[in-house]
């Protein structure tokens, strides 16, 4: 089995699916000819969305959309085994949105007619995919509605928890969220300054919910769920 054909085979989605019909979407799943993008690579922009499925088969893409006074505001992250794209028959939420590469990423796709097909002919798999999609956007009205009601602190330790929670590596009883993350990034991610977002990262290491160093952060996930749960004061 190759590796393209073991890389489908491990997406949540696909779990439950025998090894012909693996075969059979491995075999229209072409590796795109953009794979091995470096970090900062604009996949999309809202008025030039990408046709078809894609999968994530390493690396990470952050969607986000620009306000009216320029600043970011993160939608999603996706990582290995995530999927993006629309068709005719679904959205996975991926329209109207920027999206870039946090660090060097390799996808292939799948052209959506192939892909409805394939979903067509197994009713169990559309359901298990419908389910997933569900899912994620709920993730996403919830990380939106995090970041826009919340103040800039409660919008670091949301975020934080949630790169923890997808991307995090146990260490020494904080989890270390596995990818680079300055504190310009992470200000981008929530709509504010990277000023604001280094004082308020220096108070938190301090008060020992995170721990910090050269493009990294580690979190204590039990103590910043009580600090959000009390009101995130300092």
């Amino acid at each position: 089995m190759h590796d393209k054909l073991w890389y489908l085979s491990r997406l949540n989605i696909f779990k439950a699916l025998p090894e012909e019909d693996i075969v059979e979407l491995d075999h229209m799943a072409r590796m795109s000819h953009y794979n091995a993008l470096p970090e900062g690579t604009l996949l999309q922009t809202p008025d030039s969305p990408r046709d078809g499925i894609f999968f994530i088969k390493e690396g990470k893409l952050r969607l986000y959309k620009i306000s009216t006074e320029g600043k970011q505001f993160t939608m999603g992250i996706l990582g290995k085994g995530n999927i993006f794209g629309e068709t005719d028959a679904f959205s996975l939420g991926s329209r109207g949105v920027y999206i870039e590469t946090m660090e060097e990423t390799l996808i292939c796709s799948v052209l959506k007619e192939q892909f409805e097909q394939f979903l067509l002919k197994r009713p169990h798999l559309a359901m298990k995919f419908l389910s997933e999609l569900s899912m994620m956007l709920r993730e996403r009205d919830e990380m939106l509605e995090k970041l826009a009601l919340g103040d800039v602190r409660e919008r670091i330790l949301y975020l934080l928890l949630k790169l923890s929670k997808k991307f995090g590596v146990e260490e020494d009883g904080f989890v270390r969220i596995d990818m680079a993350v300055t504190h310009q990034e992470v200000a981008n991610m929530i709509g504010a300054t990277r000023k604001a977002v280094s004082v308020i990262v220096n108070s938190l290491t301090k008060e020992g919910i995170l721990r910090t160093g050269r493009s990294m952060i580690a979190i204590h996930q039990a103590k910043a769920e009580a600090c959000l749960e009390e009101g995130c004061k300092p």
